[in-house]
């Protein structure tokens, strides 16, 4: 039996985007959440995947699940506040 999926509550795409503003939407979007929320973030290969998820841990989120994408894009998906 396959888990549930959490409910997302809101996606930022920052694929068109580079370092470091990929953080910067990213945060951007997470700060209009609520604690306990989930953002889903589309990013690209490269810093994007390298630096986000990392940036979110140190920032005390709780990064869910990535997953690529067949066009070679992520999914990220994080809990605002994960680690509280």
């Amino acid at each position: 039996m396959k888990p549930e999926e959490p409910h997302i509550d809101a996606h930022v795409d920052i694929t068109t985007v580079v370092c470091p503003v990929t953080f910067v939407k990213t945060k951007v979007a997470l700060e209009e959440l609520e604690d306990g929320q989930v953002l889903e973030v589309r990013l690209n290969q490269g810093e994007p995947i390298q630096n986000v998820p990392r940036s979110l841990k140190e920032e005390g989120h709780r990064v869910l699940k990535v997953t690529q994408d067949e066009d070679g894009t992520y999914r990220l998906m994080v809990i605002k506040g994960g680690l509280a």
